[in-house]
Parts: C-alpha cells; sequence; structure tokens
C-alpha cells in the first residue's frame, strides 16, 4: 500500500513537471500529418510560403530545372494549380489582400532576365506589376533598383517593406509608398545599430514597429514603420544561429522564428507597446535533421504555421493546441 502512494505520489510530480507553465516545455503546436494530401507535389526546393488567411489559401514558392515556381494549396491540403511565367528564383512570398481583391508578391533572386525584381501576382499568376530593374543588380533609389531582394511585407495601405540583400551588394530596410516611392530607407552593410548583414525577412506588428530578421548579425532589428527609427535590437536568442524569418502569431503575443542551420523554429515573446528589451523564448519546435526550415508564414485566422523547408524540400503546417 505504501509503495502505491509513493508511486501516485511519483506520478503527480511527474504530471507537474510535464504540464508546469514555468518550465516553458509544454506543446504549443503539433505537426499536422496530412498536409498535404499530395507532398508528390514538391518537385523542387521549397523555398518560402504565404497564407492567404482570407481565401483559404497556401502559396509555395520552389526552385529548380523545369518545375513550377508557385503551388497553390488550399487550407486542407489539397493541391488546386501551379503556375510558372516569369519567375525565376523565388526567395519570398507574401499574399496581400484588400477589399478589392488579393494578389501575390515575390522576391525573385535571379541572375536572368527577370531577377533582381519584386514582382506582384494575380493568385492565378498574371504579372501585374514589377518592381527593380528585371536583370540588373543595382542600388538606385530611382529607377528602383534591388540585389537579390530577399522578402516582402505589405500593409492593408499598400505601404511595402522590402529587404534588399540576400548576400548581394545591399544591406538595406526600404520602406515604399503604395505609387512605389521611397518613404525611407535604413541601413548599410555592416554590424552597428540599424546596419545589416544579410536582412533575411521582415514583418510588421500591431503596434507600428518593423521587424528584421539581421541574419548575418544573428539579431532582430527593431524599427518605427512611420519613421524608420532604430527602437531597439534581440541577440539573446540567437547564439546558436542566426534567425531566418520573422512572423506574428494571430494574436501578435509571440514571433515566431526559422533558425536554419539548427533545424528549429524558436518562438519568442513579443513585447507589447514600449521597450523591446531582449528576446524571451517561451517555446521551441525541433525539426528532423537536415530540414534546414528557411521562411515561415502564419495564418491569421486559425493560427497554423507554415513552414518552407529546402532541405527536406517540403512545406508543413503546424496547428496550434
Amino acid at each position: 500500500e505504501f509503495n502505491y502512494y509513493i508511486f501516485i505520489l511519483y506520478f503527480q510530480v511527474l504530471e507537474a513537471e510535464y504540464f508546469s507553465p514555468w518550465k516553458g516545455e509544454q506543446q504549443m503546436y503539433k505537426l499536422d500529418i496530412g498536409w498535404p494530401k499530395t507532398p508528390e507535389h514538391f518537385t523542387g526546393q521549397t523555398f518560402c510560403v504565404a497564407v492567404d488567411s482570407l481565401h483559404g489559401l497556401v502559396y509555395v514558392g520552389q526552385r529548380g530545372d523545369n518545375v513550377p515556381k508557385v503551388l497553390v494549396f488550399s487550407e486542407e491540403g489539397y493541391f488546386l494549380h501551379a503556375w510558372n511565367d516569369t519567375v525565376e528564383m523565388p526567395h519570398g512570398i507574401f499574399v496581400w489582400n484588400t477589399a478589392t481583391g488579393s494578389s501575390v508578391w515575390i522576391t525573385d533572386v535571379g541572375t536572368g532576365k527577370y531577377g533582381h525584381t519584386v514582382k506582384q501576382y494575380s493568385p492565378l499568376g498574371k504579372l501585374l506589376q514589377v518592381l527593380g530593374t528585371p536583370g540588373n543588380a543595382g542600388s538606385s533609389l530611382i529607377p528602383l533598383q534591388f540585389d537579390q531582394p530577399a522578402e516582402i511585407f505589405v500593409e492593408e495601405t499598400g505601404e511595402i517593406y522590402v529587404v534588399d540583400g540576400d548576400g548581394g551588394m545591399n544591406n538595406r530596410l526600404l520602406k515604399l509608398s503604395d505609387d512605389y516611392k521611397e518613404i525611407w530607407l535604413t541601413g548599410t552593410n555592416g554590424s552597428g545599430i540599424g546596419q545589416f548583414k544579410i536582412p533575411h525577412s521582415v514583418t510588421v506588428d500591431a503596434f507600428g514597429r518593423v521587424w528584421v530578421a539581421d541574419r548575418g548579425n544573428k539579431r532582430i532589428q527593431v524599427f518605427d514603420k512611420v519613421t524608420g527609427e532604430w527602437l531597439g535590437s534581440w541577440s539573446g536568442c540567437f547564439s546558436e544561429d542566426g534567425p531566418y524569418s520573422v512572423r506574428f502569431t494571430a494574436d501578435y503575443k509571440y514571433l515566431i522564428v526559422a533558425q536554419l542551420n539548427i533545424n528549429r523554429l524558436a518562438i519568442l515573446s513579443a513585447p507589447p507597446v514600449g521597450s523591446i528589451g531582449d528576446c524571451v523564448m517561451v517555446h521551441s519546435v525541433q525539426l528532423a535533421d537536415e530540414t534546414k526550415p528557411h521562411l515561415v508564414d502564419v495564418d491569421m485566422r486559425t493560427g497554423a504555421v507554415y513552414v518552407a523547408e529546402i532541405g527536406a524540400q517540403q512545406v508543413q503546417k503546424y496547428v496550434p493546441l
């Protein structure tokens, strides 16, 4: 009888440890093993993913010879269609929804006649707008030029944030108006405040702040979206590997960051208004070896996280628990 009570007590301690919120180890996400229904449609290297929360669509950008560059799935995981025209080497992808419709923005880091551009497409792949000078890398603002633009974030107003410099001559964060003129520009190559080494991903929170994954410097830098003023940086969570992506959860309480070289998703506590402080990791999702998570996106309606993995050559879906 005595042993039985010890066993029960031991089990309760185990249970308390496992579910304790102070451990930071309670699971926040679980893999949706049924997404997509037909993974054989991934035939290239899956570099980026974007969710259209409004219409329940998931866009995947992939690279490779003779592969469709953009795949479109339903949020349930059914393959819908693919398109390929005028996309050379997709790096980042973003869905922009407005009251009048949706469009898909893609950053193209190719070196051929379509490269060094940021392009807007209809949901079916019709080219609507090209920013940059196709086929020509550069740093000019008039005319606008890019060199391996890594990612784009478009606000509902049509204002655009571009991180320009996936290893090219530019290391900058550019804000453009809805008619594609420069509003502000920050960043040169370096490790000082407001400088970048491979600015790789960009997102905007609900409090007027722009978050940039400064990959080569192993930090995230934060800027005021109106003025471009530097607000702070986070480096404490990235000693093992720099941040590759930045995306907020649907409630803006957490920031989800992919770390490619250690095959990890870090879930960081997002500060509301006020001081940026340093980062606090509340949870992490360890992916399989050689998965290489590159960029992520979050469904702002369901909270699901989609991870584009260039090692595993697939996109995986994680659902919140």
